[in-house]
């Protein structure tokens, strides 16, 4: 079985967020290492590194992986966005080497009406620029490009640019991809019957290869799919239904690979927890 688990709070420290995964039952965890919505952030405190090591260690050493701000668009024209984007990605890689943190997703950015040419070969030298700067390359760390649902200018709404990515890099072995249910979805790629999971999955092996794919965000859709919204729904209450997540969960090639909710929850967590009782059932 995939290892199932959530994106958490980091609220109150970075180590909480662990007591959080804990509550809910997950064995896989995404977070936040700094606020989302801020280009640049206080670093981080000695005693923080080792409270966030020290709990994950008694965690058993699950899956994690850090998110990176929504700010940040590695495909932008205008000098100052990239500037600044190139500043914080740098930021958010140096965090993750402390942390320990190997995985770290980003969505590819938007190229902001330049074109998806353009657009591709900005977030390619941005990629490379990033990891020279932030002293990655000699690390385990993996920049994981997220698909999407490619609204508007949005780069990744198509498996063939993030395999266009991937395969522009000098440094290739720093770079993966993660599969965003909701977000390949609403991109168009159906997954509701055995049929369209074949096909979506044929075109990614086509275009990415399953090997580069290192983690999941299990969400349903609010929309249907090929409507380019992206809008997360809780396990089953969706556009794409129980069958698609059943066909997922069972594939053989995912078997071991971090799979985490990316659904709205109450300070309970309890929407978290019944979404992982749910999942687990469609694997049994």
């Amino acid at each position: 079985m995939p290892l199932l688990g959530a994106h958490e709070s980091i609220a109150g420290g970075l180590h909480l967020a662990f007591d959080r995964i804990e509550r809910v039952g997950g064995a896989a965890l995404q977070i936040f290492t700094v606020n989302q919505r801020q280009w640049r952030s206080a670093p981080l405190e000695p005693e923080a590194i080792r409270r966030f090591r020290e709990r994950w260690a008694q965690c058993g050493g699950m899956p994690v992986a850090s998110h990176a701000s929504y700010l940040i668009n590695l495909a932008a024209g205008a000098p100052d966005t990239a500037a600044k984007s190139a500043a914080a990605f740098v930021e958010e890689l140096r965090r993750c080497l402390q942390l320990g943190i190997a995985f770290v997703v980003i969505h590819p950015g938007s190229h902001g009406g330049a074109g998806v040419e353009a657009g591709l070969a900005r977030a390619a030298r941005q990629l490379e620029l990033v990891l020279e700067r932030a002293g990655a390359l000699d690390s385990d760390l993996k920049i994981l490009l997220e698909t999407t649902a490619g609204q508007g200018t949005s780069l990744g709404g198509r498996f063939e640019e993030l395999g266009r990515l991937l395969a522009a890099s000098r440094f290739s072995a720093h770079l993966g991809v993660c599969v965003d249910t909701c977000h390949i979805f609403a991109a168009g790629y159906d997954l509701r019957t055995a049929e369209g999971y074949g096909r979506t999955m044929a075109e990614l092996e086509r275009h990415v290869g399953v090997d580069r794919i290192h983690f999941f965000h299990l969400n349903d859709s609010k929309k249907e799919c090929g409507s380019r919204v992206d809008r997360h729904e809780h396990i089953g209450e969706g556009c794409i239904g129980p069958d698609g997540f059943r066909f997922l969960l069972n594939d053989s090639r995912f078997a071991r690979l971090p799979m985490v909710l990316e659904t709205d929850k109450g300070d309970d967590l309890a929407e978290d927890a019944e979404n992982l009782r749910r999942l687990r059932a469609l694997a049994a």
